[in-house]
């Protein structure tokens, strides 16, 4: 049987005088070849089509070994607290916090993280290195306080500002105490 046929049947009506039998065409449509290509049209889609696969943010870890130094102009460091404040320092804690140079922000858009970072990269461009902006280390370092969006949040701006280079750390003691002593 096709896909169509038409079948005919004699008509039970009254006759006329003089006239043949009228016959009345049936059309009766078989859709089992229809639905068969629409299956194989769905099973094609569904084999070549491919799902989004969901993204994840690369973490390259250290391998074991000597510890590397870190240039004091070529480093950031940012420590996340509770209530979404975060304190920077450039270069290394001793000399900061000697000085006095550990400052405070927030995640704000406009004067926030990002900003201190983009002024960061701005800085290392002028500089004789050949890295410039790239030469540029984010240590995130996060105290108990700190919720993990913040964390996020914190990588998240490393990801906006195309910073190739950076470090989530545990925060050292002499670090927690200030922020406990700074952070009231």
């Amino acid at each position: 049987m096709l896909m169509t046929d038409i079948i005919p049947t004699a008509s039970s009506g009254r006759r006329r005088a003089g006239i043949g039998p009228v016959k009345k065409l049936n059309v009766r449509v078989d859709m089992t070849p229809m639905v068969d290509l629409g299956f194989l049209l769905i099973a094609f889609f569904i084999m070549t089509t491919q799902l989004r696969k969901p993204a994840a943010v690369h973490l390259n870890m250290p391998k074991e070994g000597p510890v590397t130094l870190l240039g004091d102009s070529a480093a950031l460091t940012v420590l996340l607290t509770k209530n979404d404040v975060v304190y920077y320092y450039n270069g290394n804690w001793k000399n900061a916090s000697a000085k006095e140079e550990i400052f405070k922000t927030n995640f704000s858009v406009k004067d926030g993280l990002g900003e201190i970072i983009r002024q960061k990269q701005k800085r290392l461009d002028k500089t004789n290195s050949k890295e410039h902006r790239n030469a540029l280390m984010l240590l995130i370092k996060a105290d108990q306080e700190a919720s993990y969006q913040n964390v996020i949040d914190a990588l998240d701006e490393t990801m906006i500002n195309l910073v190739k280079k950076y470090a989530v750390l545990k925060a050292d003691p002499e670090e927690l105490q200030w922020i406990r002593q700074h952070d009231q």
